[in-house]
């Protein structure tokens, strides 16, 4: 065999192996990347934080036993063009899914949403509490952003802090939002449901913002029956009218960080800035995050001469316009309340 016929013939000898092995190669990527990750099928949860680069959260990846071919797994994500298309946030998955499956869920952003009611009347502290219990906030540092004054600005609220102003929903929410992010949804939310008309309604009534929302939030953190709710409001127009203290029990327990619920003599007697059985006048901010209806209560009181109310023992208010008929109505009450 001539040298020329001996270098052809090794040519096509290493091209064909070449073939063969490209052709072993496409065909155990195929399988590989269309084949679950795992025998067994378990349900595992990954955090991808923000800001993490590929070779990062390919380690993530690894250490939830989500690879088990780390060469083919870079193959799959750059002949996807993904490795700067995966998004941060918490993804769920099962080791049944694919390579290819597993790639396109965090291409495509498929991350955890958390499902976050946030009840009407709960106080700044109560809501970090609540999004903390999904690990979707750090509770001080919550707190802290909700008073940070520039913070405040950017989102156009004129107070010492966001409290009111989160408005009560349930949010869908994810670990890839910042607090910031958070915070900025509820109170887009509370943007969103006060209309102007209401707005006109509260100057009309001699009411800034503020004092619209701090009314509400004493209305709301006072009763969570809807059809009372204009009979508290008149009750604090009125007094308010007659130069008369609020005399809101739930204002003396505001800043308490940790209380059990019962209000006593002593907390009535606080000498704390929200407390209304000390100072005159509205607190000087809200104490509570009000819904909608203790909005729309603190802008249409009912149209009576009540100015004082106490609790029946059944979920509701007995109201009085005297203070000889509220101090029956305590007795009978509270007498009530003994025997049961």
């Amino acid at each position: 065999m001539s040298k020329r016929k001996s270098f052809r013939h090794r040519a096509r000898t290493v091209a064909g192996m070449s073939l063969l092995l490209l052709a072993l190669f496409v065909a155990f990527y195929v399988y590989h990347t269309n084949t679950a990750v795992a025998p067994e099928t378990r349900t595992v949860t990954v955090d991808i934080p923000q800001g993490t680069g590929f070779f990062a959260a390919t380690d993530i990846l690894d250490r939830a036993g989500l690879i088990k071919n780390r060469p083919l797994y870079y193959v799959l994500v750059i002949g996807k063009q993904a490795h700067r298309q995966i998004r941060a946030g918490e993804y769920e998955f099962t080791t049944a899914m694919t390579p290819r499956q597993i790639v396109k869920k965090l291409v495509k952003g498929e991350i955890k949403y958390h499902r976050v009611p946030i009840p009407e009347d709960l106080t700044l502290r109560e809501i970090a509490d609540r999004l903390a219990e999904h690990k979707l906030a750090d509770p001080e540092q919550f707190i802290a952003l909700a008073h940070d004054r520039q913070f405040l600005a950017s989102l156009d609220i004129d107070a010492a802090s966001a409290e009111g102003y989160l408005f009560p929903d349930t949010y869908l929410l994810d670990r890839s939002m910042s607090q910031r992010e958070i915070m900025r949804i509820m109170v887009r939310e509370f943007r969103k449901r006060v209309t102007p008309a209401m707005i006109r309604r509260a100057e009309a009534l001699g009411m800034t913002m503020g004092e619209w929302v701090t009314l509400a939030s004493l209305i709301g953190k006072e009763s969570g029956c809807r059809s009372e709710k204009p009979l508290i409001s008149a009750v604090f127009h009125n007094r308010l009218k007659k130069g008369m203290k609020l005399q809101s029990d739930p204002t003396a327990v505001y800043d308490l960080a940790h209380f059990n619920g019962t209000i006593t003599r002593r907390h009535l007697r606080r000498r704390v800035p929200h407390n209304t059985y000390w100072i005159a006048g509205l607190p000087p901010g809200p104490i509570a995050n009000p819904g909608l209806d203790s909005l729309e209560a603190a802008l249409a009181p009912a149209p009576v001469d009540y100015l004082y109310f106490v609790s029946n023992n059944n979920g509701a208010h007995y109201f009085s316009s005297t203070l000889l008929a509220h101090r029956q109505a305590v007795v009978k009450y509270q007498t009530d309340r003994k025997k049961n």
